[in-house]
């Protein structure tokens, strides 16, 4: 049981009684320290399988700490969350305890605090009902009541969606309502439990006759109310195991603290701590750049970080990127993919994380341009979105009405048509302060409004019909099927996961930390969140960002300080730790796509020689409204062998090839793999896995009316 562990690892291992605090750095193996250490206590008789209880925070998490202990022999060992857990005592002791039976489980509380903000005559807007339930269960959790909810705000320095008084009428009403219904919410299960351990002795001590040793793992995401039941299960017992980061504290918006991880071995004093530092996920380039990050910290979670030292091979170094423009940024991001794709890395085990959900639509675009399948993770797609998919009816039943629309009186350009329309929807030309669903709505929107004005620069004259087109075919070419592509997460979504290749992209200031980190823990959070980021990568860490918005604007933008030292030419690291590997700024700095280093000329239609600045009218090499000389036919032949490559491979059509592409392919009519390859979406890897046959159905072989195969 103790063979393959690292002399750390080994002494969580053994260290099987009393109060233990493992502090675990990203990719340092805690988790199987702990099943090990569990295991191994069982197997050695010291432990009891049915007196351990393991809780952590996901399902996810739970089950695959289940699956290792069953693996290692100790299947007998209860590992849930802390509601799975505090659920099933309520369900035993209730009938005990109070009488009768639990009151029904509120599996989705916001219709309830929907009914509870109208009898306080207080309107909220969909988002701002989410928002709103989001509150409540923070103050649930930090056992604030809605009498106090207000004044705790306050003093927090805490962003309320609402006014504060007015949440604390909806909260206290809400509580009124689930009351008078006999229901109860997942809060309500923790909240129950303890204060049915606090009141009836007799349950406390059997609970404690049953589970004589605990684990609690991700330690620094403990709120005060699962804090409260974790010390009730104890008793005046120690014999508790805590493993956590308080380097990797990112859900303090939830009521999550760190501090109970810091401040164990105060209340513990004879505490057992060890330090897992060997990283086994990353290479020495990306551990160096993460102990870097870090290095720069301020506050009491930075006194205590990590010093990684990687256990890998080295690898490449970290690569900053500076684009001149977002766009650029996605289009050099979906080629660096395609070409590490090409190389041999799978497209599952790349990753592209952001700041926000809204940020996903560029890269989105810029993958399906590309032919690199995609898969989101923890959020909507773009044009599936509830305020995408209500702003594009907007803007159709606009365009439907024309100049009989009141709302476009004496507005001729289309952006400020766009952000007319939008505004009924809760655009404004400012963002909402603070986080949550509204900001999340107001940038959803905010991107569409950007989209527009690229369009209307890219096509003087464009009418809203043009724009709602352009909106259709985009929604369309991403209703793709879900297929195993590379990630796109938020950096919150990504946390628990890993991938050989990750690319941070959208690093500037104002995003990286987000404008509305204010305080300074609010920013040294945001700067948690970047090293959660880097921490992710195993091989390969690309790092970038844009100096404007949309091409050709004002190049204002700054990269996030949070680079500073760390990056090529932004000064020195100062006393950032290594890592074992050098010290002070590593890596490669490149300015990519249109950016000043090497400037990319002008892409002249061939028909007419205008410059083309659309990206389907650089792809076909002609403006979209010049005449084609395609062959329509070959178009159809290969658009079928397109549909039949897409079936045989379970992927969707257009990452066989776009229809741009293959438009393309049509009107130029290659007879050669140099002439083919010089097509604009048609890379070496596509050349060489799809050439042959593309090159046969040109030459009229392959694919015709059913001759041949394809």
């Amino acid at each position: 049981m103790l063979d393959g562990l690292d002399p750390e690892q080994r002494e969580v291992a053994l260290a099987l009684s009393g109060p233990v605090c493992v502090l675990a750095g990203a990719g340092t193996g805690k988790t199987r320290a702990i099943t090990h250490r569990i295991a191994y206590g069982v197997r050695a008789g010291i432990l009891q399988p049915a007196s351990v209880l393991a809780v952590t925070f996901t399902n996810r998490a739970a089950g695959e700490m289940r699956g290792r202990l069953r693996e290692l022999g100790a299947g007998g060992v209860q590992a849930r969350t802390f509601h799975s857990a505090a659920l099933r005592q309520l369900q035993f002791f209730w009938p005990k305890a109070v009488g009768g039976d639990l009151p029904r489980l509120l599996e989705r509380k916001v219709q309830l605090v929907a009914e509870a903000a109208a009898r306080c005559g207080i309107r909220l807007d969909r988002n701002e009902l989410r928002d709103v339930t989001g509150e409540i269960e923070w103050a649930k959790v930090t056992q604030t009541v809605p009498a106090d909810y207000p004044a705790v705000v306050a003093k927090s320095v805490r962003d309320a969606p609402r006014d504060p008084a007015e949440i604390g009428q909806i909260y206290a009403m809400y509580e009124q309502l689930k009351r008078d219904r006999s229901v109860i919410d997942f809060e309500d299960v923790l909240l129950l439990t303890v204060g049915i351990l606090q009141d009836r002795h007799d349950i406390a001590d059997q609970i404690r006759r049953q589970y004589q040793h605990f684990v609690v793992d991700e330690y620094q995401d403990v709120s005060p109310l699962q804090q409260r039941l974790l010390d009730l299960w104890l008793g005046d017992r120690d014999n508790l195991c805590v493993v956590g980061d308080a380097s990797q504290t990112i859900y303090s918006f939830t009521g999550a603290t760190p501090d109970h991880l810091l401040n164990f071995r105060t209340r513990h004093p004879g505490a057992t701590v060890v330090k897992l530092v060997r990283d086994y996920r990353s290479t020495p380039q990306v551990v160096h750049l993460a102990n870097g990050l870090l290095g720069q910290a301020r506050g009491r979670a930075a006194e205590h970080r990590l010093e990684l030292i990687s256990q890998r091979d080295p690898g490449p170094e970290p690569v900053y990127t500076e684009y001149a423009d977002e766009p650029t940024e996605a289009e050099g991001t979906a080629r660096r993919i395609r070409d590490l794709i090409a190389a041999g890395v799978p497209a599952g085990e790349i990753a592209v994380l952001y700041r926000i959900n809204a940020q996903s639509e560029v890269y989105e675009q810029a993958l399906a341009d590309a032919g690199v399948p995609y898969q989101l993770r923890g959020a909507e797609r773009f044009f599936e979105r509830q305020e995408v998919r209500e702003a594009g009816i907007a803007l159709r039943g606009a365009a439907r009405a024309g100049g009989n629309d009141s709302l476009l009186d004496d507005v001729e350009d289309l952006p400020a048509q766009v952000r007319a329309v939008l505004s009924t929807k809760g655009w404004t030309s400012q963002p909402p302060t603070g986080s949550g669903s509204v900001r999340d709505r107001w940038e959803s929107l905010a991107a569409l409004v950007r989209l527009a004005e690229d369009f209307a620069r890219a096509k003087p004259g464009a009418t809203l019909s043009d724009l709602v087109a352009e909106l259709d075919e985009r929604a369309a070419a991403q209703h793709a099927p879900t297929v195993q592509g590379v990630t796109l997460a938020s950096l919150h979504a990504a946390k628990g996961l890993e991938w050989d290749a990750v690319f941070l992209v959208g690093l500037t200031e104002g995003m990286m930390p987000i404008t509305y980190a204010k305080t300074d823990e609010q920013v040294e959070e945001e700067r948690r969140l970047l090293y959660v980021g880097v921490t992710r990568a195993r091989l390969h860490l690309t790092l970038s960002w844009a100096l404007s918005r949309s091409p050709g604007g004002r190049a204002s933008r700054r990269p996030s300080h949070f680079l500073k030292g760390l990056r090529p030419g932004s000064g020195t690291l100062g006393a950032a730790g290594s890592g074992g590997y050098g010290s002070g700024a590593s890596g490669s700095f490149e300015r990519g796509g249109a950016g000043r280093r090497k400037p990319r000329g002008p892409v002249l239609c061939r028909v007419c020689g205008a410059t083309l600045t659309e990206a389907g009218a650089m792809k076909l090499m002609r403006c979209e409204d010049c005449p084609s000389d395609m062959d329509e036919a070959l178009y159809e032949r290969l658009r079928d062998w397109r549909s039949d490559q897409a079936r045989q491979l379970g992927q969707p059509a257009y990452c066989v090839f776009t229809d741009k592409t293959l438009m393309a392919i049509a009107e130029r009519v290659p007879s050669t793999g140099g002439e083919l390859s010089s097509i604009s979406g048609v890379g070496a890897r596509k050349l060489d896995r799809f050439g042959d046959e593309v090159l046969a159905i040109c030459a009229g072989g392959v694919g015709e009316a059913g001759d041949g195969e394809s």
